[in-house]
């Protein structure tokens, strides 16, 4: 008798005990273990059978590995054309364009500030792991595909001890030029 609940948030959120936890497994088993999972997380989501809260996880954190790479690339071009990127922000920070992923990656890629939330091996290793499983059940996840390309580019570099906002130094390289 097991369930598998991984979690998603960040150190802070763990330390607040207000995690997001996907389980997987029999649902009177998550009953059982629920009051010990509402130590850690305020939001407890059961998943489906045995394994599916790691593939919930691996999902979520392949999307925002794409939704980063697609930030620091917004930032780029906006940066590029000469744009006020506080603008730009605040824009696309109250538009269709905004996330959860560019209000906390944003300013730590403009900052080129990559102190360690969630690092870039391990969303790496999230990435691969989702494209397999992706491609075990022949569903193509491009999206991931190339974030996986551009964090492989930015470990390459000696950033996978960083956040992954790093994945920006590598799209710097991919653009030539710095954002500043």
């Amino acid at each position: 008798c097991m369930i598998d609940a991984p979690v998603t948030g960040s150190a802070p959120r763990a330390q607040a005990g207000t995690l997001t936890i996907m389980v997987g497994g029999e649902a009177r088993l998550l009953e059982r273990a629920r009051p010990l999972l509402e130590l850690m997380g305020e939001r407890i989501v059961h998943a489906g059978p045995l394994g599916h809260g790691q593939t919930v996880k691996l999902i979520n954190n392949a999307l925002a590995a794409a939704n980063t790479v697609a930030v620091g690339e917004a930032l780029l071009v906006g940066a590029a054309c000469g744009v006020d990127l506080d603008a730009l922000l605040e824009v696309t920070g109250a538009g269709s364009g905004g996330s959860t992923v560019m209000q906390l990656k944003a300013p730590a890629m403009r900052a080129h500030d990559y102190e360690p939330l969630f690092k870039l091996d391990h969303m790496l290793k999230d990435v691969e792991l989702c494209l397999a499983a992706a491609g075990a059940a022949g569903a193509p996840f491009p999206a991931a595909a190339r974030a996986r390309e551009a964090l492989r580019a930015a470990a390459s570099r000696g950033l996978g001890g960083q956040d992954f906002a790093a994945v920006l130094e590598a799209l710097e390289g991919f653009a030539g030029r710095r954002l500043t």
